[in-house]
C-alpha cells in the first residue's frame, strides 16, 4: 500500500457547501431580510463593519449547519461559503466574531422582539398562495434546562430543574412556527398563551376575515382563561383536561365496559363517551369527551374539552383529531434536538428571547423548503389510513402495517421532503466545497463522487424553476 500524506491546500475550502441552495431559497421568500428589518439598529452606519442582516444570516445559517454557539463563528467568519451567504466576497474581510455577535444579541430591545412577532406572522400569511379556509394551531410548552445564571431562570418542581419555559404556537397545516415566547422557568404552562393566541387570531382575521381557526393544546392549556379567549374570539378549541373525581365517576362505567370486553375477547379495547360538564370555576358547562382503553398493559382514561363542530355526534373522531396534535411535538423535537433551540446561554433574558427567534427562523426556512421540495410517492393503501369509523383489531393492525410500509417508501423515495434537520445536514449541507474567485465569477466546486450529488442537483434544479416574487 502506498504511503498516505496529508497536507494543507491553498484553495479556499468549506465543509458546508450545501448551504448555498438554502440561501437561494431564502432569497426567494425573503425570510432573513424581513427578519433583519424588524430589528432596531442604533449604531451609526458609517462606523459599522457588520450589518444586522449579515449577522442574522451568519447565525441562522450557522444553526442550520449545526453551529449553534456564538463561539463557532470565530472560525466560521473566515469560511468562504458563509461569506457568500452574507453577500461578501470569499476574498473579502472576515465576518462578525463572537464578541461582535454577543453585542448584537444583547442589544435587542422589547420593541424589536414585538416587531419580530409580527414579522413571523407576516411571513406565515405570505406563505399561502391563496387564503386558507381553515387553520389548526397547536399550543405547546417545552422545558429548557439552564446551567448558568441567566436572568429569570427559575426552579420548576415538576421538571425538577432550573430552566426557562418557552412556549410555541405551530400550524398543523404547514408545520411553521408562528409564535414563540420565552418565559421564566417556574410559570404555569399556559401563562401568556391567551395573549399570544389573541394577537395571532387578530392579525390573521385582518388578512383573512372568513378563515376558520381551531386551537389545540394538552391539559396544561386546559384552563378557564384559554376557553374564555377562544370563545370570545369565536374560534374552535380542543384542550386536554386533567382528571378529577367528578370526571372519573362520570366515566367509571365506560372504563368497566372496556375492561370487560378486553377480558372477554383478549383484544385491546378503545371506547368513547361524551357529556356536559361544568367545573366550579367555569362560567358555563362545556362538552367533555372521555376515552377509555383496556389492553394487556392495563387501563387508561383521558379527557378533552372541546366545542369543535361535530364533537357532540362523533366523539371518537374529535378525540382522534386532538391526538393528531402529537405531530406538533415532532416540530418541537426538531427545534430542540435538531436545531438546538434550548441554547439560551446569554445572560440577559431579552438576548435569550432573541435566540429563540433566530432558531425558530432557521426552522421555518427549512420547513418551508422541505414542503416546497417534497415529492412523496402516491399513497395507495389497501385500507384507509385515517378512518374515524370503528375497526376491529385485525383491520387496525393491517392499517398500521400499511401506514408503516408507506412511510418507509417515503423515506427512501423522498428523504429531503421527509427529513429532519439532521437528515438535511448529512444528505445536503455537509459537503466539502472549493471556492474560487475570478474577475468574472465565483466558482464553487463539489466532488463528483459525492454520494448525494444527485439530490443536490435536484434541489438546485427545483430552485432555479422558482420565479422570484415581485416587490411592491
Amino acid at each position: 500500500m502506498l504511503p498516505i500524506v496529508v497536507e494543507p491546500s491553498d484553495a479556499q475550502l468549506s465543509s458546508d457547501g450545501g448551504l448555498l441552495p438554502l440561501r437561494q431559497f431564502d432569497e426567494y421568500i425573503g425570510l432573513t431580510e424581513q427578519f433583519a428589518k424588524a430589528l432596531n439598529d442604533p449604531r451609526a452606519p458609517k462606523s459599522c463593519d457588520h450589518t444586522y442582516l449579515e449577522m442574522v444570516r451568519s447565525r441562522i445559517f450557522g444553526v442550520l449547519a449545526g453551529y449553534e454557539d456564538q463561539n463557532d463563528h470565530d472560525a466560521l467568519r473566515f469560511d468562504p461559503v458563509f461569506k457568500l451567504i452574507a453577500e461578501r466576497s470569499p476574498d473579502g474581510t472576515p465576518l462578525a466574531s463572537q464578541p461582535t455577535l454577543s453585542r448584537f444579541e444583547n442589544a435587542i430591545t422589547i420593541a424589536s422582539l414585538k416587531r419580530l412577532r409580527d414579522c413571523f406572522i407576516d411571513q406565515f400569511i405570505a406563505s399561502f398562495p391563496t387564503p386558507p379556509r381553515r387553520l389548526t394551531f397547536d399550543l405547546d410548552a417545552v422545558d429548557d434546562p439552564a446551567h448558568g445564571e441567566q436572568q429569570l431562570v427559575l426552579f420548576h418542581g415538576y421538571f425538577d430543574q432550573y430552566q426557562y419555559f418557552p412556549s410555541f404556537i405551530t400550524c398543523a397545516d404547514n408545520d411553521q412556527t408562528v409564535v414563540v415566547s420565552l418565559r421564566p422557568g417556574a410559570v404555569h404552562a399556559a401563562l401568556g398563551a391567551d395573549d399570544d393566541l389573541e394577537h395571532l387570531v387578530t392579525r390573521l382575521r385582518q388578512a383573512w376575515p372568513d378563515v376558520q381557526i381551531h386551537a389545540r393544546g394538552d391539559a396544561g392549556y386546559g384552563m378557564p382563561w384559554m376557553y374564555a379567549v377562544c370563545e370570545r374570539l369565536r374560534i374552535n378549541y380542543t384542550f386536554g383536561i386533567a382528571a378529577n373525581a367528578v370526571l372519573k365517576k362520570a366515566s367509571d362505567s365506560l372504563l368497566e365496559q372496556a375492561l370487560a370486553r378486553f377480558e372477554a375477547t383478549k383484544e385491546p379495547q378503545r371506547l368513547f363517551d361524551a357529556f356536559w360538564y361544568q367545573a366550579g370555576t367555569w362560567s358555563r358547562a362545556r362538552w367533555v369527551i372521555v376515552k377509555a382503553e383496556a389492553n394487556a398493559q392495563g387501563t387508561n382514561r383521558r379527557f378533552i374539552v372541546t366545542d369543535r363542530d361535530g364533537a357532540q355526534v362523533m366523539p371518537m373522531a374529535s378525540y382522534d383529531d386532538y391526538a393528531a396534535r402529537g405531530e406538533s411535538e415532532n416540530r418541537n423535537k426538531e427545534l430542540k434536538c435538531g436545531l438546538k433551540i434550548d441554547r439560551t446561554s446569554d445572560h440577559r433574558f431579552l438576548a435569550n428571547f432573541f435566540r429563540l427567534y433566530l432558531h425558530a427562523a432557521a426552522s421555518n426556512l427549512l420547513v418551508r423548503l422541505r414542503r416546497a421540495f417534497a415529492s412523496p410517492p402516491p399513497a395507495t393503501p389497501s385500507l384507509p389510513l385515517d378512518s374515524a369509523e370503528p375497526q376491529d383489531a385485525t383491520t387496525k393492525a393491517e392499517a398500521s402495517r400499511e401506514r408503516r410500509r408507506y412511510f418507509s417508501r417515503r423515506r427512501q423515495a423522498d428523504p429531503l421532503g421527509e427529513g429532519q434537520p439532521c437528515t438535511w445536514r448529512s444528505l445536503l449541507i455537509k459537503v466539502a466545497a472549493e471556492v474560487r474567485v475570478s474577475s468574472r465569477r465565483v466558482l464553487v466546486r463539489l466532488s463528483a463522487s459525492w454520494p448525494y450529488l444527485d439530490w443536490y442537483q435536484r434541489l438546485c434544479t427545483f430552485l432555479t424553476s422558482l420565479v422570484a416574487p415581485t416587490t411592491s
